[in-house]
């Protein structure tokens, strides 16, 4: 559900009230009932086994119970709240990678309200990755949204920092985790991976920087030879607009605003995280917790529905390609 009080429990209601016109698979929510009811009168299925989704599913929304966050103020986060989220993340997480649930959907979180109680992850993707036992270099955070997909090689880290931790390896590592996860969660046979310059111009031959020479070229170098249909460096401003679009299937961003500028101009309220190079399938509406908007029935449900589809859809891509091997 994520943070009880942004905007999560109300778009996951929302989710659940346009279940069949988006025909979303059978979903259930993690987390304190209280969030939800606190901003939506609609009706609740308490649920303590699984099996019994399926069938509340069609009559209420079903909702796995996490009881400790405390008084929930929608607009007013705290350290209850944090905590009771982080519980409900933990134990969505481990429902997933037991097989219990198909898919893992994260709501939005306050990263500063879970790092006054002790949260050492940079993100829920990192925390998600290192409970399935996957290195955070191996785990590619992508955004998705129906024209365009892109990978932030690097994160959420201060800008000054990102040249000194991209690396010929973290490159490489991150374009072979996203051409695997493009094939498993999307059905891209052969992904054609686009890769953006650091540097205005992608550096204009190493007259304003030398990133593109020193370091992406030998990733994209050594990736074709691995079989990877990668191309670049290009300029990031060019990249984007819709004939370059057509040209290849993710493009590789160098840092979190090169990537997420381009997805949310052109899909904000139907952008979608997923993490690829899991064992699971994860996925997340591609914005906040937008504490100014919850509890005023305001909030747009575009990017939850769009999030829970695309973890039906990948879910049952992986599920299909496990029967036919």
């Amino acid at each position: 559900m994520g943070d009880p009080a942004g905007i999560g429990p109300e778009i996951i209601a929302k989710a659940w009230v346009a279940r069949r016109e988006h025909g979303l698979p059978p979903f259930f929510a993690v987390g304190d009932p209280r969030a939800i009811e606190a901003v939506w009168d609609g009706p609740l299925a308490r649920i303590t086994d699984l099996s019994a989704v399926a069938g509340a599913f069609e009559t209420a929304l079903p909702i796995l119970s996490v009881e400790d966050a405390g008084a929930i103020v929608p607009g007013q986060p705290d350290a209850d709240g944090a905590r009771s989220a982080l519980q409900a993340l933990e134990l969505a997480s481990g429902l997933a990678r037991s097989g219990a649930a198909r898919a893992l959907v994260t709501g939005p979180v306050s990263k500063s309200q879970l790092y006054q109680i002790g949260f050492t992850h940079p993100g829920q993707t990192e925390f998600v990755a290192e409970r399935c036992g996957v290195s955070r270099d191996n785990a590619v955070m992508m955004l998705a949204g129906p024209s365009l997909r892109v990978v932030p090689m690097t994160t959420h880290v201060p800008l000054a920092q990102v040249s000194s931790l991209l690396s010929i390896e973290l490159i490489v590592a991150k374009a072979q985790a996203t051409a695997r996860g493009l094939t498993k969660n999307f059905g891209i046979a052969a992904p054609r991976l686009a890769f953006a310059g650091f540097n205005p111009h992608a550096g204009e031959g190493g007259a304003i920087g030398d990133e593109e020479i020193l370091l992406i070229e030998p990733a994209i170098a050594f990736l074709r030879e691995e079989g990877v249909n990668a191309s670049g460096p290009f300029a990031a401003d060019t990249m984007f607009h819709p004939r370059a679009r057509a040209t290849y299937d993710a493009a590789m961003c160098c840092y979190h605003d090169q990537a997420l500028i381009p997805i949310k101009t052109l899909h904000f309220d139907e952008g979608v995280n997923i993490t690829l190079g899991l064992p699971i399938v994860r996925t997340s509406p591609d914005h906040g917790t937008a504490f100014g908007l919850a509890g005023q029935d305001r909030a747009e449900p575009g990017a939850m529905i769009a999030a829970i589809a695309m973890a039906g859809e990948a879910a049952s891509r992986r599920a299909a390609a496990r029967a036919s091997t």
